[in-house]
């Protein structure tokens, strides 16, 4: 009985095709959204968890200024020295600890130049960073403490540069530096907010201030809490040694701030969440006028059909039945609007993930969340047209032109 019931609505359906592809048009719509939003925002948190990880278990930055609201820091606040850097080593919360200063030049070999980011820094920075060696070598110990001429290449620049080739043991020019390439990177590819972490050439510290920068101060301090030390203490012993160090008296807002890493790619997955639960919800509306859609043309459906269904009802069809009937056609109607949706929606965030370079992670719970409330929406706004359809009266319904 329930599968004829359902070939009834079958044939009802494919015998106004275009009118049931375009009632089911709202609720494509907003399951196409629902489930693209949902996997992007997925996509999204997974990349900045990754981002975050590649840095390493317990990363902190040190920056000069307070923390504002918003990003950003005061300007007013005096930079970094390297002395800080080596007062910051003797901490035993610390395991590594790295200077940081940046710039952006041109980098030239042969015939072929990019404008990149220049990182000046230590050895240290590669273990911070979770960076890897794919060729060459990082900095020796003598080369950051004497400003060597020598530098290590991203995979982009080497792209840009090289090619294809191996770098390793050619020369690049960088603004006045000849400068020997000793290492390229392992790719990490695009970052937390789009950029391209290949980007860049890494140069001692000691270069990059005299060389480029023509003078002593560190724009930040990248470091590694010890194991087994948690990261509130670490933060404690460099507020305390970089207060002293800077001068503040008690009671004085500190002039810089240590941000943790973790806490930066909590606060981040935590907007992600909220901002991708708000554009479903705003999606999900489609739904709501998918539904309606379904209900107004079952509605017309059921007017087409009056003398159908009087002839139903006077062979001794049960009113029961009819409404069965229609609202089989509805729910049929909403879930096959629902699964074109749901394979509309993966592939727009297949196509969305591949052009943000985030990865690909669909949720079965949302998928099967997605298809359960379509077929929900069948059955609440397919049950009034049902309805009116199972009440006609059979002598009415007869004479009905």
């Amino acid at each position: 009985m329930l599968w004829e019931t359902v070939r009834l609505a079958l044939t009802a359906i494919i015998r106004n095709a275009l009118r049931s592809f375009l009632t089911v048009l709202g609720v494509v719509i907003g399951v196409a959204a629902v489930i693209a939003m949902v996997t992007v925002g997925q996509g999204s948190s997974e990349q900045v968890s990754a981002n975050v990880e590649s840095l390493g278990t317990s990363v902190l930055i040190l920056r000069p200024g307070a923390q504002m609201m918003g990003p950003g820091t005061r300007d007013n606040a005096p930079s970094f020295k390297l002395a800080d850097v080596e007062a910051l080593q003797d901490l035993s919360a610390l395991s590594a600890v790295a200077p940081v200063v940046s710039t952006s030049e041109t980098a030239v070999y042969g015939n072929t130049n990019r404008s990149t980011s220049i990182t000046g820094t230590t050895s240290d920075y590669l273990e911070i960073g979770g960076w890897e060696i794919a060729r060459g070598r990082g900095f020796s110990t003598a080369e950051d403490r004497s400003g060597a001429n020598v530098c290590i290449i991203g995979e982009t620049v080497r792209t840009a540069l090289f090619g294809s080739t191996d770098p390793t043991g050619e020369k690049i020019r960088i603004k006045s530096i000849s400068c020997e390439v000793i290492g390229l990177l392992v790719a990490k590819g695009a970052g937390s907010f789009g950029q391209d972490q290949d980007d860049l050439v890494i140069m001692p510290v000691r270069t990059v201030q005299r060389r480029l920068l023509g003078g002593q101060d560190v724009s930040s301090i990248s470091m590694t809490v010890a194991p087994g030390v948690s990261s509130e203490r670490a933060i404690s012993d460099i507020k305390t040694l970089m207060r002293d160090r800077r001068r503040i008296a008690i009671g004085e807002e500190d002039d810089f701030s240590v941000n943790d890493m973790k806490e930066l790619a909590s606060m981040l997955n935590s907007v992600n969440s909220v901002l991708t639960g708000l554009l479903s919800s705003v999606a999900a509306v489609s739904l709501l006028v998918g539904g309606i859609g379904i209900m107004n043309i079952m509605l017309v459906s059921v007017t087409e059909r009056t003398r159908e269904i009087g002839i139903r009802l006077s062979v001794g069809a049960q009113a029961s039945q009819v409404l069965m009937q229609f609202l089989v056609e509805a729910v049929v109607l909403s879930l096959l609007g629902g699964v074109i949706g749901i394979l509309a929606g993966l592939g727009l965030a297949y196509v969305a993930a591949q052009i943000m370079e985030i990865p690909f992670s669909p949720s079965l719970d949302v998928i099967a969340l997605a298809f359960g409330f379509s077929a929900v929406v069948g059955m609440v706004f397919g049950y009034f047209p049902a309805r009116a359809a199972a009440r006609l009266d059979p002598i009415e319904a007869l004479h009905y032109q």
